[in-house]
């Protein structure tokens, strides 16, 4: 995009950035909200924000809960339906964002089998640290 004359205007941990086509100077840059980069509204333990964007999430999501609940790990699940929501969210990507205890681990929407070896790396032992 940079080619086509995009600049960025701002960056979010670990790796999002918002880049943007300025039509007059001087307007101001766009910006992430302070959620998306100090994750002031974060949950505790393993929660997973996620829209209807993706029709996989609809299949995934409640699997995720169900291998989730067989290991006795506590998986909130966050469901963004509005403008507002998705605009409050910790995450700038909003389709599916996984963190555990504020961290972000991962945006891709997840098989049984990451997400197995997400729930081994993080809880060993199976118990939840709600």
């Amino acid at each position: 995009m940079k080619y086509k004359g995009f600049e960025t205007a701002d960056t979010a941990n670990p790796y999002f950035e918002l880049m943007y086509l300025a039509f007059d100077k001087h307007a101001d840059k766009p910006c992430f909200k302070n959620t998306v980069k100090k994750h002031e509204s974060m949950l505790k333990g393993l929660v997973l924000y996620y829209t209807s964007q993706c029709p996989f999430t609809a299949k995934y999501v409640p699997l995720l809960e169900g291998m989730a609940g067989e290991k006795n790990v506590t998986l909130q699940t966050v469901h963004i339906r509005t403008k507002e929501d998705a605009q409050a969210a910790p995450t700038p990507f909003t389709t599916f964002s996984l963190f555990c205890d504020g961290d972000f681990i991962t945006h891709e929407i997840l098989s049984e089998k990451k997400f197995e070896k997400i729930l081994a790396d993080k809880f060993p032992c199976g118990v939840s640290r709600e």
